[in-house]
């Protein structure tokens, strides 16, 4: 069989390491797919600033589908071109519903360039800094007139897989629940923003068919375009979730996992 026309990579858990760095044969292995005319879309929970990061260090260019589908990014150009944002109402009502079913969260929200966050959202990533900014309050939050890519909410109770049970029962119809294995975080989106969903429409934009599309992945937010895909791979770290739903498997992140199959696929360059 031909090669793939379009690599579809998770970042955390799947392409990074555990440092959050790229291995020098992991960027051997994408170069050699590009240099064979393959498009390689990262595919990722994270927001557009710390593609950027990786970007700049990798010397890696392309499209970036960020925080699980919300936005669509250019990276070249480090440019949104498409956004599907959290209404504020929508976003208020879910908190709400979701203090009630697990009582002690914090929220924060996410507009892919910073993140706001109330006093009771504890929760920070490294890497970029100066995007965080805190408001006084929980209501305030909902006074910062901001465009809404995700609602963040964190636990220090609960884990990630039981969040994601108590908030799809509580507020499963009115918003896109999922996680991407962070301690305690859930990640909500618009209704249906998902990777695949977001994948699929920047595939169909370009001709490629889902059978073209080889995708890798590790956290629950990754089941859905690992099962768009036409080959979709669980690492070998992967989520219990993702290795009992995802038939393909390759070695683990620190294992070079995804540079294995690319070597298969396109050689070792």
């Amino acid at each position: 069989m031909p090669p793939p026309r379009l690599i579809a990579t998770d970042l955390d858990g799947t392409l990074l390491r555990s440092d959050g760095t790229l291995s020098a044969r992991t960027v051997r292995a994408l170069r050699s797919a590009v240099d064979t005319g393959a498009e390689v879309v990262f595919v990722t929970a994270r927001p557009p600033r710390y593609v950027d990061v990786l970007a700049t260090a990798a010397g890696l260019g392309g499209t970036a589908v960020c925080s699980n589908g919300a936005l669509v990014y250019d990276i070249a150009t480090r440019t949104v071109t498409t956004s599907r944002t959290l209404p504020l109402a929508v976003a208020r009502d879910v908190a709400a519903a979701l203090s009630t079913a697990a009582p002690g969260l914090g929220f924060a929200l996410e507009t892919g360039h910073q993140v706001l966050y109330e006093p009771a959202y504890r929760l920070r990533f490294g890497g970029v800094p100066a995007a965080d900014l805190a408001v006084s309050s929980l209501a305030d939050l909902w006074l910062t007139n901001v465009p809404i890519v995700q609602l963040l909410a964190h636990s220090a109770r609960f884990d990630a897989d039981r969040l994601l049970a108590i908030a799809e029962d509580a507020a499963g119809t009115v918003a896109q629940f999922t996680h991407s294995g962070g301690r305690g975080l859930l990640e909500i989106s618009a209704p249906g923003v998902t990777k695949a969903e977001t994948l699929s429409a920047l595939c169909g934009e370009r001709g490629i068919p889902a059978s073209e599309v080889v995708a890798f992945g590790d956290m629950p937010n990754d089941l859905t375009f690992l099962n768009w895909a036409g080959t979709g791979y669980a690492m070998g770290n992967a989520h219990p979730a993702v290795l009992s739903a995802v038939r393909r498997r390759t070695a683990s992140n620190q294992e070079d996992g995804v540079a294995v199959v690319l070597e298969q696929l396109f050689g070792r360059g």
